[in-house]
């Protein structure tokens, strides 16, 4: 007679370290656990030290643009519970891991990227960093420019999401590149060490990018037409890349440039001249910016600038860190760029250069991740982490004074009724602005009002997930439970400011801090109006 069958293992679970199990151990490949651990292999963390007030997390950044798709892998300490409470808790520092080589983004003759090409880049920074998928923690893969319009972008974003697990995988609209080209440049930390309002200025490929930057947050941003690789030629200068915008550029100063035909070094220049021309337009304190070529709407009036940096594969040349001709406008684009700096064409003074081509793919893999603080209410971890792709509804209550109960719960029905929230059973994060005091009348009031407003979804049975800027999350669940009766599962969790449109991931509870990541999925899906 054959032996049973092994029985498989018990899961392993937060309970067991709350009884005295090891915080140092790691978890065998394929054992079920509902946490994750702090070391992770290169640095132990222990309770009550210094050194628990940082989390490790490894972070991926893909960024598949018009001209170039680079990656980088990287190791985030994450501030953790020793932060101040109530507050966003982003990465203190940034260990570059691996950054691969410049990579030309792979396109096919029929519009379309190719997939092959592109997964052979990624696989091949994968080995070159010694990780895999089950490496990664936290990250993007997006798709910017030219490459977020070709026919199989979303499929492509789709794939590769679904190999990566963890991360963000969208195609970033004009708002959210350019904000991810300011923190990854460097200008956000310059603006806020320094107390400077900056611009960050990010020509790529296809479009350029521009953030107002003040105390170093980005206020504005705005993108508008123009690149260095709009135009691509071979080695005899015929023309083998002509996007739309490009013959748009030309036919305005009289030039008739078609694929297969040779561009004269005379045509080029004055194509790149004419491009720099609007970019300019976009950055002086009083002109009208050229609105034709405006991919959202022009940045606010500029007065006031203390500084303006670049960003980008053009940015490159325009710091004359990179003198080489990879075919197309962008050395000439750069050359021209620097001369309006120098000229005063562009008005605000030039500042020394950060991080250019790279910046995107940096802000990518940087900006994407928070912490949430040790003060979580979380009834089953096993159950509700981790989560991707929570869509978040935020009421617009104001938290400031005395709340009302009924006024709350009034705003959360009418919120969920203007945004289609009619799926009680549907899975949903709702983010509260609370702030003030957290006095019991105040605190009982708020969880009576979520109560009422979420009343349907209570019904079901199913899960609720909160989430609060103000340090509030282990009274609101405890008042929701014991003394509202709320037997659902809850997950409330603090120092988290979200809006209406963001998504977000949650991940395991990590020990032994308590932290618990938290990706907040800003990134605008397709393109944006004017």
């Amino acid at each position: 007679m054959s032996a049973d069958p092994p029985k498989p293992p018990k899961p392993h679970t937060l309970a067991d370290h709350r009884f005295g199990a090891d915080a140092d151990h790691v978890h065998a490949p394929g054992e079920e656990h509902d946490h994750d651990h702090d070391n992770d292999g290169h640095e132990v963390l222990e309770p009550g030290s210094q050194a628990l007030e940082l989390v490790p997390l490894i972070s991926l950044g893909i960024d598949i643009g018009s001209s170039s798709t680079q990656i980088i892998f990287s190791r985030l300490m994450m501030r953790g519970p020793g932060e101040p409470l109530a507050m966003r808790r982003n990465a203190k520092s940034r260990e570059t891991l691996y950054r691969s080589p410049i990579a030309m983004t792979p396109f096919t003759d029929t519009n379309t990227i190719d997939a092959a090409r592109l997964r052979a880049t990624i696989d091949r920074a994968y080995a070159a960093a010694g990780l895999t998928a089950d490496d990664i923690e936290t990250g993007a893969i997006i798709l910017t420019g030219a490459a977020a319009e070709r026919d199989n972008a979303e499929a492509i974003l789709q794939t590769l999401s679904e190999e990566s697990g963890e991360l963000i995988a969208a195609v970033a609209g004009h708002h959210m590149e350019a904000a991810l080209a300011a923190y990854g440049s460097g200008a956000a930390e310059t603006s806020g060490r320094d107390g400077l309002r900056l611009l960050n200025v990010d020509v790529g490929g296809a479009t350029t990018k521009l953030a107002l930057i003040e105390a170093g947050r980005v206020r504005a941003t705005a993108a508008l037409r123009g690149g260095g690789r709009l135009i691509a030629l071979d080695r005899q200068d015929r023309i083998t890349r002509l996007d739309d915008a490009a013959r748009a550029f030309a036919e305005r100063i009289g030039l008739d440039l078609r694929r297969g035909a040779t561009a004269t070094h005379d045509d080029l220049q004055r194509l790149a001249e004419t491009m720099a021309d609007t970019i300019a337009s976009a950055l002086m304190a009083n002109g009208e910016p050229d609105r034709d070529n405006l991919l959202t709407a022009p940045l606010p009036p500029l007065h006031g600038i203390d500084g303006l940096q670049f960003s980008g594969g053009v940015a490159e040349y325009i710091y004359e860190r990179e003198k080489r001709d990879f075919g197309d406008l962008g050395w000439r684009l750069g050359r021209a760029l620097r001369q309006r700096c120098e000229d005063g064409r562009i008005p605000w003074p030039l500042l020394p250069s950060g991080e250019c081509i790279g910046a995107t793919v940096l802000g990518a893999s940087e900006f994407t991740v928070q912490m949430s603080g040790a003060t979580s209410f979380i009834t089953s971890p096993a159950k509700l982490l981790p989560r991707r792709n929570l869509p978040v509804l935020q009421p617009p209550y104001d938290f400031s004074g005395a709340v009302d109960t009924e006024a709350l719960a009034q705003s959360i029905r009418d919120h969920r009724r203007a945004f289609g929230d009619n799926d009680p059973v549907s899975e949903r994060a709702f983010a509260f602005r609370w702030r003030g005091d957290a006095s019991w009348p105040r605190l009982s009031a708020f969880a009576r009002g979520v109560s009422l407003g979420l009343a349907d979804r209570i019904a079901t049975g199913n899960p609720l997930w909160l989430i609060c800027e103000g340090d509030v999350a282990l009274n609101l669940g405890g008042l929701l439970r014991d003394e509202l009766g709320v037997i659902n599962d809850i997950l409330v969790i603090d120092g988290i400011v979200l809006r209406d449109f963001d998504y977000v991931d949650l991940g395991r509870i990590r020990l032994p801090s308590g932290t618990l990541p938290i990706t907040i999925k800003s990134l605008t899906f397709g393109q944006q109006s004017p």
